[in-house]
């Protein structure tokens, strides 16, 4: 009897023991990561990001889910419609644009986007939206040949 577990303890000692894998961070996911050497600011829920390359600017918004242009920004702004013109890629998320005429566009990730002067927006779904655009501050519809208003 006294082989038998003898015999036994070697068996259950022979399997080695497993190490758990230490946990790691997780990572920073680089689309929302701080950008280096931009001016960061926040204006109406969204994170604002903002670098300047050549006579252009550079910026990187991040929409929070819920965001609505017309319920988070009108009162920072003070205007009934966004009257910014938007060129850049939309790198995650979908938003819903409307203009005042009733046209609606729909952007969903990946997607380059061009949205004319004079419309409301909002994010669609549970995921927020970053947004890459390109500006020449207060020349941007010129520069960039946009309308000054949404047409058909």
């Amino acid at each position: 009897m006294a082989k038998k577990q003898a015999s036994r303890k070697k068996i259950r000692n022979a399997s080695p023991r497993r190490k758990t894998a230490p946990r790691r961070k997780k990572a920073l996911d680089p689309l929302l990561a701080a950008v280096k050497g931009a001016e960061r600011r926040n204006i109406g829920h969204v994170q604002l990001e903002v670098g300047r390359a050549g006579a252009a600017r550079v910026k990187r918004m991040i929409y929070p889910v819920g965001f609505r242009w017309s319920k988070d920004m009108k009162p920072a702004v003070g205007t009934d419609l966004c009257m910014h013109a938007h060129v850049g890629f939309l790198a995650r998320g979908e938003i819903h644009i409307e203009y005042a005429d009733g046209c609606v566009v729909e952007h969903k990730a990946p997607q380059i986007v061009a949205i004319d002067p004079g419309h409301d927006g909002w994010v669609v779904g549970k995921e927020p939206v970053v947004l890459i655009e390109f500006d020449f501050e207060g020349d941007t519809i010129s520069r960039l040949g946009m309308p000054d208003s949404h047409r058909h």
